[in-house]
């Protein structure tokens, strides 16, 4: 009996004998590291494909955007100019803000584009780097600047109606329209091209790495940005929209007595 138990175990072995004084591996171990491989490949593969389906989908998005805006932009200032009966003070201010917002397309969004298709590199160089910052905050600004017009402009029209002829003239509005394109200016391309915004550190990395195209702000030029280009604005036309929705509460009421 001890006999035959030492013949089997011999049997047992025997193949693992073989392979380890050939110096190769078990079948089990090749066919698992095949499978293994197999799998990985097909996961990388899949992976990628993946990867390139969103970067797809990113540039077809952003495209679509950019052209939504210019278009659209472009119909309102179109519809404006060609028909007569639009051509009051409210619309010339509506037209001011799509041209504004087309400049953003052109100018914000189209460098935007291209940094996303190459991958966060900037190819354009260090100059056009500020200009881009520049126009950025710039027609940002102008944007919420005419949006804060408008609403004083809804005001003396619902508030004061009667006023209205008098107090929004044609030198009035052209004075408003003068400071909403050039007081941006002293915001965006002022403090950038002077490097007044940011810090030295930030200065000394953009030196270093030309192809990243970063904006880095001090603490100065975050609290006068967002102030001119957010919080004044915010809180004037909060306040006019609010003066608005009184006034026509008013007005209904008394329409009810």
């Amino acid at each position: 009996m001890n006999e035959l138990m030492k013949i089997i175990e011999l049997t047992t072995q025997a193949p693992k004998n073989l392979t380890e004084s050939n110096g190769t591996p078990p079948l089990d171990h090749i066919s698992n590291s095949s499978i293994h491989a197999r799998y990985s490949e097909h996961t990388w593969h899949l992976d990628s494909w993946i990867l390139c389906f969103m970067v797809a989908l990113k540039i077809i998005t952003m495209l679509m955007i950019i052209i939504a805006a210019l278009f659209g932009n472009l119909l309102v200032i179109v519809s404006v100019m060609r028909h007569r009966k639009l051509r009051v003070i409210t619309n010339y201010f509506v037209v001011s803000l799509a041209l504004a917002d087309m400049l953003v397309a052109i100018w914000a969004m189209c460098f935007n584009f291209s940094v996303e298709v190459t991958g966060g590199q900037w190819i354009f160089g260090y100059f056009m780097c500020d200009v881009w910052n520049s126009l950025d905050v710039y027609f940002s600004t102008a944007s919420i600047l005419h949006l804060c017009c408008i609403s004083v402009d809804r005001y003396y029209a619902i508030v004061q109606p009667l006023d209205y002829p008098l107090i929004m003239t044609n030198v009035r509005l052209v004075f408003m329209l003068a400071l909403v394109w050039c007081s941006p200016a002293l915001l965006s391309f002022l403090p950038i091209f002077m490097e007044w915004y940011t810090t030295t550190e930030h200065l000394e990395f953009r030196r270093n790495n030309p192809d990243i195209c970063s904006f880095s702000v001090n603490r100065t030029y975050s609290v006068i940005s967002s102030s001119v280009s957010f919080w004044v604005p915010g809180m004037v036309m909060i306040f006019m929209y609010y003066r608005i929705y009184v006034e026509a509460d008013r007005q209904e009421r008394m329409l009810y007595r």
